[in-house]
């Protein structure tokens, strides 16, 4: 559980990035569609490690860290299979970086103008800007250099785009000109609808909890299950006892309790971002979870806990081919990342991190 002293971002679903108005960019915190690739990087769409299925791409998080001079985003992938999505291995996450210097115009497809893109790294973590939308402008900070976004999106309607997305189906080693991303698909991918994704300090929805819709999960929770769960007392001290806590729950499920109360303040969230801090479990992680996360597969540093997937996304993955009923069902996934973030200058593959998938102990809790 993050301690009140971390720094936690929440993401939310935002509008739906429509083809006809706008087009999303490696800089694009969203849900769904297609990765966008970082100039230097080609992107080899990854395989599900126990059905061989293509992935499906969840989110996209645009993630540059606080005095870093790198672009940095992360690409999380899971498996549409039934028997596979709640296996961490059915997942992965791919970190991509690049420098300022390296950002060049890319096209969007052969038939359109380009998309002239030049941002500057932004920071995250202290004193971090909002993952804000395509199109605005960061404020400026002291001693930062901030350059504008600007966007000719061309002619693309939304039913093209949408045809585009539906219509993947690319040979092996053929790399595409949709976006003009360096994506190679090995065939056909299932792909899920588009969405910003915005973000605000979760210090910022202090005193706006829904007390009487969580009061009421809760007592729908107790008579399922025959426990007997006390009225949650809002903490003020970090040090105070949680009554709820101690409450003896048939199946002695306390860390799921836990977890409600956190995100109680935003039951919508369906990110949760805290460089290096504590992630939000949602069941009893392994005794031995820390020995599980291994070290960087490039510089062997150790890696830390960086942003979670929750809940609320799962509804919101839905495929762009209303013909195809592609689910994806989690309880919350934990990314963790290099701590030093390391990147090979001159890298044009993706760096692959380590997540952690938590099935949800009961899904309809959260309906």
């Amino acid at each position: 559980m993050a301690t009140l002293r971390e720094s936690v971002l929440i993401g939310l679903c935002d509008a739906t990035i429509d083809g006809k108005k706008n087009v999303s960019s490696f800089s694009t915190s969203k849900i769904g569609g297609l990765p966008d690739c970082l100039p230097t990087i080609t992107l080899h769409y990854p395989r599900c490690a126990l059905c061989s299925t293509v992935l499906a791409h969840v989110v996209q998080v645009y993630c540059p860290l606080e005095a870093s001079p790198y672009h940095r985003t992360i690409n999380i992938f899971a498996c549409p299979s039934p028997q596979c999505y709640g296996k961490s291995k059915s997942w992965i996450a791919l970190r991509s970086q690049c420098l300022d210097s390296e950002v060049k115009p890319v096209c969007v497809d052969q038939q359109t103008k380009c998309v002239a893109v030049k941002e500057a790294t932004r920071d995250w973590c202290e004193e971090a800007d909002d993952w804000s939308l395509e199109g605005e402008k960061a404020p400026e900070k002291a001693g930062s250099a901030h350059s504008d976004v600007t966007l000719h999106t061309g002619s693309m309607s939304e039913p093209e785009f949408s045809s585009k997305l539906k219509g993947l189906s690319l040979s092996e080693g053929v790399e595409p000109t949709l976006h003009g991303l360096g994506l190679v698909l090995p065939g056909s991918a299932a792909v899920f609808c588009p969405y910003y994704i915005s973000v605000l300090e979760e210090a910022d929805l202090s005193g706006q909890t829904d007390m009487e819709h969580v009061q009421r999960l809760l007592q729908e929770y107790e008579q399922r299950e025959g426990g007997v769960i006390r009225e949650m007392d809002r903490c003020e001290n970090a040090g105070e006892v949680e009554k709820y806590e101690k409450t003896k729950v048939l199946h002695g499920d306390h860390v799921f309790f836990r977890f409600m109360k956190n995100i109680s303040v935003c039951p919508e969230q369906i990110v949760r971002y805290s460089w290096d801090g504590s992630p939000l479990f949602i069941t009893d992680p392994p005794s031995n979870m820390r020995l599980m996360i291994p070290p960087c597969s490039q510089c062997a540093s150790p890696r830390t806990f960086e942003f979670q997937l929750m809940p609320a996304l799962v509804s919101l993955l839905t495929s762009v081919d209303s013909n195809s009923e592609v689910v994806v069902e989690f309880g919350t996934v934990l990314v963790f990342t290099c701590r030093r973030s390391c990147w090979v200058p001159g890298s044009d593959m993706p760096m692959e991190e380590f997540l952690f998938v938590q099935t949800d102990p009961d899904h309809m809790f959260f309906k």
